[in-house]
């Protein structure tokens, strides 16, 4: 930064640079002169998952529990598999509509209906 300077005594200018803070020598992290202390931290996360809705599209029930032949055999999880089209079902329930839909339609997801290739599985 360039800037004007006067001498009190003499009147006399001088046009050259000033620093405002000290500058980092290297790689040296920039501290300003005026630091701050952080006391106390409290972090707070929220989390979903990685799919346009949180349910399952065939059972209707939450991703995060078990699906309903999963709850009538008193199983606390249920494993969840996404397609390569992003979609997520619970797999039991995808493997049985896999198992009936074999017959008539190939695999398909029962959403968009491209092919099912399992993309990721996944509690």
């Amino acid at each position: 930064m360039d800037v004007q300077l006067e001498e009190a005594s003499g009147g006399k200018s001088a046009v050259g640079y000033v620093p405002m803070m000290e500058e980092p020598d290297g790689d040296a992290p920039f501290l300003p002169a005026a630091s701050i202390t952080v006391k106390k931290f409290n972090p707070v996360f929220f989390w979903s998952w990685d799919v346009q809705s949180d349910n399952c599209a065939i059972c209707r029930v939450m991703l995060m529990e078990p699906c309903l032949n999963c709850q009538v055999s008193n199983k606390t999880a249920c494993v969840v598999v996404w397609g390569e089209c992003n979609h997520a079902f619970h797999n039991c329930c995808m493997s049985q509509w896999i198992k009936n839909a074999t017959a008539t339609a190939g695999s398909k997801c029962p959403l968009c209906q491209a092919e099912w290739v399992i993309h990721r599985v996944g509690n």
